[in-house]
C-alpha cells in the first residue's frame, strides 16, 4: 500500500554518460526501467594514442535525449522526483566559467598522451610511489596527470585557471554545473567517487591533498568541491527545471551501487569490451598488494565512506569481436558460444587476450597476446572455447587478488554487462571461481545506481534494505566443474599468462 502515496509516485532519472554514447532512463517506485533513450557522440583520434570527446557535444545529447525519454511516459518536469549522474571515469573536461564554452577537447580516459609526464614521475619513487596517499599507481589511466599535462602546454591556461576563470572538472563535474545554471551559478563539484580517480583526493580525508595538487602543479581553485555520492546538489535550472539533482558516481562504482552490494565481501563484475571487478570492503581502507586499486565505493550523504578493490580486464568482450572482425571465425557476436559448444573442452589450448598489456592483477604493459597448446587437433571451436575461457581465468586472477587483500572470501559474483547473455560464459566463470553467478533483472545496473543513489537523497527510497528489495535475480549460475580439473586449468593459464611477459623489449 505505501508505494501508492503521492511521494512514492513521479520517476527518478539517470543520466548514464558513458565513453561511445549518453544514455538517458526513467526509473519508478519499484526500481522498474520505463522509459529509455540513447544517443552516440563522435570519438576523436588526433594523434595515435590521443582520443577526445567534445564536451558540448555530450552536454547537447544530455540536454536532447532527458526530455525525449520523459517523453516515453508523460512526464514532466514536476513527475522527476530527483536526478542521478554516472559517467565515463577519468575524462577531464576544461570549461570557461563565464561563457560555459569547453576550452579544448575533452581527453578521454583511454587517452595515453600523459605517458612521459607519468613515466617522469615514477622515475623517483617508483609507479606507487603515491599509492599510500590516494589508492593509484602512477599510469595514464588517471584524470589529475591529464590535468597537469594540459596546464603544462598553454601557459595562458594556467593564468587562467590560477584566476578561477576555467574549471575543470570529470563528466560528472560538467553536468551538474551546467544541470545548476552554468555560467548563471552553475555548482561546481564533484563526488568522492569520481575524485578517487584523480590522483589528487587523499582516501583518508576525502579531500585534495595539497602534496599531490603540488607534485602536480594544479590550481585548487580550477577544482571541483568534493563532495558525497548521494546528496542533494541543487536544483536544476535546466533540461528539467526544478528537479533536484540528487546524486554522481563514477559508472563502475554506480553498477556496484545497482547491483546493491552494500556490504563488506559484496563484488560485481562488469562485462564489457574489457571488464570491471569491484568488491566493496567496506568503511576501512583496504591497500592492494596483489595489483588491485584502492577507491571510493560511495558516499551517503555525512555517512562515513564506503571503500573497495577494483580490478581492471582489458580485453573481454573486445575479443570475441576481434574472433568477428580481424579472424573471420564468427559473424556476430553471440556465435561465438554456438562455435565453442561444437567441442566439449579447449582441446589444451589457452587464448591470452595481452593485446595492450595486462591490466589488473599484473600490469604489464609489455606483454602481447599468446594462443598457446595449439595442435593438430585443435579446431576453430575449441579457440572459440579457450577465447570464453580467457575471460574466465582472468576473472578469477582478480578474484584471488582481491580475496588476499581484502581477507574475504567472495560467495557470489553479481554480473551485468552484454557479454551476460553468453550463458557458456557465465557457467565457465562460476565454474573456475567455485562460486555462483547472478545476473539481475536490470541489466542497467550502472543507470540503476545512480538512480538509487539519487532516489535515496531525496527520500524517494529510505535506506538500503529498500533497495535491496528491489533487486531481482534473473539468472544464476552455479559451479558444476570438478576440482581436479579446475585446478589443472588454473596452473595451466598461469604458465600461459607467464609466457606473454617480456615481448615487447623496445
Amino acid at each position: 500500500m505505501s508505494d501508492q502515496r503521492p511521494e512514492h509516485r513521479g520517476y527518478v532519472v539517470a543520466i548514464d554518460q558513458g565513453t561511445t554514447s549518453t544514455r538517458c532512463i526513467l526509473f519508478d517506485h519499484a526500481g522498474r526501467l520505463v522509459a529509455v533513450a540513447q544517443r552516440e557522440h563522435r570519438q576523436h583520434y588526433p594523434r595515435p594514442g590521443w582520443v577526445e570527446h567534445d564536451a558540448a557535444e555530450i552536454w547537447r545529447n544530455v540536454a536532447r535525449l532527458v526530455p525525449q525519454a520523459m517523453a516515453q511516459v508523460e512526464a514532466t518536469p514536476a513527475d522527476v522526483v530527483a536526478v542521478g549522474i554516472a559517467n565515463q571515469r577519468e575524462t577531464v573536461v576544461a570549461w570557461d566559467r563565464r561563457t560555459g564554452d569547453p576550452v579544448g577537447p575533452a581527453v578521454v580516459w583511454q587517452d595515453t598522451r600523459t605517458a612521459d609526464l607519468v613515466e617522469a614521475l615514477a622515475a623517483d619513487g617508483g609507479a606507487d610511489r603515491f599509492t599510500e596517499l590516494c589508492g593509484l599507481p602512477l599510469t595514464t589511466y588517471f584524470a589529475g596527470p591529464r590535468i597537469a599535462w594540459l596546464l603544462g602546454q598553454d601557459a595562458g591556461l594556467r593564468r587562467r585557471a590560477e584566476n578561477g576563470d576555467v574549471l575543470f572538472g570529470t563528466i560528472d563535474s560538467w553536468l551538474v554545473w551546467n544541470l545548476t545554471g552554468g555560467p548563471d551559478g552553475g555548482r561546481h563539484v564533484t563526488d568522492v567517487t569520481n575524485a578517487s580517480r584523480t590522483m589528487l583526493m587523499d582516501l583518508r580525508t576525502l579531500d585534495y591533498s595539497p602534496a599531490m595538487l603540488e607534485v602536480f602543479g594544479i590550481p585548487r581553485r580550477a577544482l571541483p568541491e568534493i563532495v558525497a555520492s548521494s546528496q542533494v546538489y541543487g536544483q536544476a535550472r535546466a533540461v528539467v527545471p526544478g528537479a533536484r539533482i540528487g546524486a554522481a558516481l563514477g559508472d563502475q562504482q554506480a553498477a556496484l551501487f545497482g547491483q546493491t552490494c552494500f556490504s563488506p565481501g559484496e563484488a560485481k563484475c562488469t562485462y564489457g569490451t574489457g571488464s570491471f571487478l569491484l568488491m566493496n570492503t567496506g568503511s576501512e581502507i583496504t591497500r592492494s598488494s596483489h595489483g588491485l586499486l584502492t577507491t571510493v565505493a560511495h558516499r551517503i550523504g555525512d555517512e562515513p565512506p564506503a571503500y573497495a578493490l577494483e580490478g581492471s580486464i582489458a580485453v573481454t568482450g573486445a575479443l570475441v569481436q576481434w574472433l568477428r572482425d580481424n579472424l573471420g571465425l564468427i559473424s556476430t557476436a553471440p556465435e561465438v558460444e554456438t562455435l565453442a559448444r561444437t567441442v566439449p573442452d579447449n582441446g589444451g589450448c589457452y587464448f591470452v587476450p595481452a593485446f595492450s598489456g595486462l591490466f589488473a592483477p599484473h600490469w604489464r604493459a609489455e606483454a602481447r597476446g599468446l594462443l598457446i597448446g595449439l595442435t593438430s587437433y585443435v579446431t576453430k571451436g575449441h579457440i572459440a572455447r579457450a577465447a570464453l575461457e580467457s575471460t574466465a581465468w582472468q576473472t578469477r586472477e582478480v578474484v584471488e587478488a582481491m580475496d588476499a587483500d581484502a581477507g574475504l572470501r567472495l560467495t557470489s559474483l553479481r554480473v551485468d554487462g552484454g557479454m551476460t547473455s553468453n550463458n557458456l560464459l557465465m557457467q565457465t566463470v562460476a565454474d573456475v571461481l567455485d562460486a555462483p553467478v547472478v545476473r539481475p533483472m536490470v541489466s542497467e545496473t550502472v543507470s540503476l545506481g545512480a538512480a538509487y543513489a539519487a532516489g535515496l537523497a531525496v527520500g524517494f527510497w529510505p535506506d538500503f534494505d529498500a533497495l535491496r528489495r528491489r533487486w531481482h535475480r534473473a539468472g544464476q549460475w552455479r559451479p558444476a566443474m570438478e576440482p581436479e580439473v579446475r585446478d589443472r586449468g588454473w596452473e595451466d593459464w598461469q604458465q600461459a599468462v607467464q609466457r606473454t611477459f617480456g615481448w615487447i623489449r623496445h
